[in-house]
């Protein structure tokens, strides 16, 4: 996939500045259905390759112009808090000497020049509690919103286009899941096995992506009387669906959410394999 740099166009052909669009990515769940992968991590720090499902996610939103994260933090804080302070510093040989502050040789060159907030959303907030935590640092009229374990390679700029012409509340990226079975389709009498698919896309249905461009006047309207342990799957979305303001942004390639082991060793095949579909950036 190539990315096309130029700023998606919003109402009336007038370029949508996305680097001033904050993306709120949710980082404080557990992740307790992929311990095989790490029991010490929060779940947007386990790695594919050698960087966190968190960088990823980033890097595909910088890759369409974003510049400003806000990253919703509850589980092991102090771990992401630190690889963003230490990144560089991590990975780099240390040299101690008597009497000296360390010295610190080589490790890794940041490119990046995102500008990253990392906000305490506690423990046992839910989704919908965290993106109301964090509407303090929602600055500008629409937000990106997303999951720290989901990955595709959606084509952002043309979801903030979808989303700017539809003018709605939301905004959601639909996506076919695959399936974990094996898809096998039967002769007539039911006797043979005429064709079988490893893992087919179900395209029957639609379910969400989990990347959602936002009105600012989302949070006003619909997180204003939740409780912090709600979840925005709940009531929010539940109400602007009825309300007819959620939109969608249909996206036919690759998706994949990082919920169990199984996903965790494909999706670090793919990245090995050098097929990742998500990778739009190079190096």
């Amino acid at each position: 996939m190539t990315v096309d740099h130029a700023q998606p166009a919003g109402a009336g052909g007038a370029p949508v500045d996305v680097s001033q669009i904050p993306v709120v990515i949710l980082c404080g769940g557990q992740g307790t259905r992929i311990r095989e992968a790490s029991e010490k991590l929060p779940k947007p720090m386990i790695e594919i390759g050698e960087k966190p499902i968190v960088w990823h996610i980033m890097k595909t939103y910088y890759e369409h112009g974003f510049r400003n994260f806000v990253l919703c933090l509850g589980y092991k804080s102090d771990v992401i808090k630190s690889y963003f302070l230490d990144r560089r510093r991590l990975s780099a040989d240390v040299v101690l000497r008597p009497g000296a502050e360390p010295e610190f040789v080589g490790g890794e060159e940041i490119e990046e020049d995102w500008t990253i907030t990392l906000v305490e959303t506690g423990l046992d907030a839910g989704t919908g509690g965290r993106v109301k935590l964090v509407s303090k640092y929602l600055d500008a009229p629409w937000f990106m919103l997303t999951y720290g374990d989901g990955i595709g390679d959606i084509d952002i700029s043309a979801e903030v286009q979808h989303a700017v012409r539809m003018d709605k509340m939301a905004c959601v990226t639909g996506v076919h899941p695959a399936s974990r079975y094996g898809e096998m389709h039967v002769d007539d009498k039911g006797e043979m096995v005429t064709e079988f698919n490893e893992k087919p896309t179900l395209a029957t249905g639609w379910v969400s992506g989990g990347f959602f461009m936002m009105k600012r006047e989302f949070v006003d309207r619909y997180l204003a009387d939740i409780d912090e342990e709600d979840m925005l799957e709940k009531k929010p979305l539940q109400q602007v669906s009825r309300d007819g303001e959620l939109a969608v942004y249909e996206h036919e390639g690759f998706w994949m959410g990082m919920d169990t082991f199984r996903d965790w060793k494909e999706l670090n095949g793919l990245w090995d394999a050098d097929k990742a579909p998500w990778k739009i950036w190079k190096g």
